[in-house]
């Protein structure tokens, strides 16, 4: 099988599990929303997710990437090391894993009075049992995007998210309110992490034979390399939870409401990216080290260019119908997650460059500085947001997100020119025609959202963008209708 056919495989097995993950969440984010919880319980749900999601980045590390990174390496030339490189990966996962749940169970009272929110203590109370499903979770749809196994890594995010749907909304059903779709998402984390484990038991660490001796030297590179990923997916934890945080700490639950529901909307826009970024970061690796660096850059230019003309338009159709899309799906209480979706919006674009291209760093073996332009943008959109939230509120933080991910984008962007040696004439003759077409379509859309009082018309507005951005992109040639019908047989 030839590498383009196995991303476009590997691409439509995680684009349908991330179609079905983020349909769960779709429906899990519309049922507790508009039905089952008021935006304060809705906002206590989510800031302690955030503030979870923060403690748990010291229980990964950036061990999962970098067993990841080795397995990419080994499984060819010396595949008898796998064995060896997943026994010491989840052997020093139990050891840190256990050791931070330890101190979150002896200590979560603590945590939730020194946030200021006392009442989050059972919350954090609970998530000592989240860390520890989610940790494996991740853990083996990481491990599987080393082996190249994409459709296993789709089929235990989409098993995660149908299970958390089903059972956080059981949970709350039955009286258990914010704290009852917690428990949700911890019994939703425990199957997929079991199904994971059961999978990478049976499948790959048993089909393969271990080499008599670990190869000396390779566990403490595990590790090392283990540090930049860390760093990076610190300053990656912290950039996507640290602003519900403190929004939480110097707001209130509603506007953490706001906040949340405006981003849950913009990763549900971000599904696709985020499938093809992950599809395509393990091929850069096997390139890399092949030293085919054209098909490498051919494969990144032409994933870029498609991204964007998707997302651009999008993004500034998302903008205009922001208004009559949260108050007519999600209710008035909502209005004021409004003004924080239309900022959202240039960060959809920012994060689909972002899916794109930071994995792929990763196994062209630049991790180290991405963690550099990572921690650097997570600290500083940690202080902007100390300035911004207190004095603007809740789209201060959003605010924050947006400037901050430009800087880091331009950053990636420079280091993948580095190592491929981008066309950038070509990249700017794409771009332009992606701006004419956003500019034609968003006109349209302009015209037409004044006259939209039903959530019929509101739908028709976007399918009026749809078919408009449909039209130009293909009478341009940037969208090809034959490959686009190829991709999805």
């Amino acid at each position: 099988m030839s590498s383009q056919d196995h991303i476009v495989r590997g691409f439509k097995a995680t684009l349908v599990a991330r179609a079905v993950y983020m349909g769960s969440s779709a429906v899990l984010m519309f049922v507790l929303a508009r039905y089952l919880l008021d935006p304060d319980g809705y906002g206590a749900l989510y800031w302690a997710i955030g503030v979870l999601s923060v403690v748990q980045l010291v229980a990964d590390l950036g061990l999962g990437k970098s067993a990841a990174r080795y397995i990419s390496e080994y499984g060819e030339a010396e595949p008898g090391q796998i064995p060896h490189l997943l026994r010491s990966t989840i052997a020093y996962k139990l050891c840190v894993v256990g050791s931070v749940a330890a101190v979150l169970l002896l200590f979560h009272a603590e945590i939730a009075a020194l946030l200021r929110e006392p009442s989050a203590a059972p919350f954090l109370a609970a998530g000592v049992i989240y860390i520890v499903a989610n940790s494996f979770n991740g853990f083996t749809q990481i491990a599987f995007q080393g082996f190249n196994e994409l459709g296993y890594s789709a089929a235990i995010q989409a098993i995660g998210g149908v299970c958390r749907l089903v059972f956080a909304v059981a949970f709350v059903l039955v009286g258990f309110g914010a704290l009852g779709a917690l428990f949700g998402y911890i019994v939703g984390y425990t199957i997929a992490a079991a199904v994971g484990v059961t999978i990478l038991y049976e499948r790959f660490y048993r089909e393969y034979e271990p080499a008599d001796r670990y190869e000396e030297g390779l566990s403490r590179r595990l590790l090392e390399y283990s540090v930049p990923l860390t760093a990076t997916r610190s300053a990656n934890v912290l950039d996507k939870r640290i602003d519900t945080v403190l929004v939480g700490v110097f707001l209130t639950p509603t506007a953490v409401a706001f906040y949340t529901l405006a981003k849950q909307i913009s990763d549900f826009v971000l599904a696709p990216a985020e499938a093809l970024g992950f599809t395509i970061s393990p091929n850069f690796g096997e390139h890399r080290a092949a030293d085919r660096l054209e098909r490498a850059r051919r494969i990144y230019e032409t994933s870029l260019t498609q991204t964007m003309v998707l997302y651009v338009p999008a993004a500034v159709g998302l903008a205009i119908v922001a208004e009559p899309f949260v108050t007519m799906i999600f209710g008035g209480d909502y209005a004021g997650a409004i003004p924080v979706l239309q900022v959202f919006a240039g960060f959809i674009v920012l994060q689909a460059i972002t899916n794109l291209t930071s994995d792929s760093l990763d196994y062209l073996g630049r991790a180290r500085d991405r963690a550099v332009a990572k921690g650097a943008m997570a600290v500083a959109n940690f202080l902007l947001n100390l300035v911004l939230i207190p004095t603007i509120g809740v789209v201060g933080a959003a605010i924050a997100t947006v400037a901050t991910h430009s800087v880091y984008v331009t950053v990636n962007l420079y280091i993948v020119h580095q190592e491929l040696s981008l066309h950038l004439d070509r990249l700017a003759r794409s771009m332009g025609i992606v701006c004419a077409i956003t500019g034609v379509m968003a006109v349209a859309v302009l015209l037409v959202t004044p006259l939209v009082s039903s959530v019929v018309m509101l739908f028709g507005a976007i399918g009026l963008g749809a078919i408009t951005w449909a039209t130009l992109a293909v009478a341009s040639g940037l969208v090809d209708p034959r490959e686009v019908r190829s991709a999805i047989t």
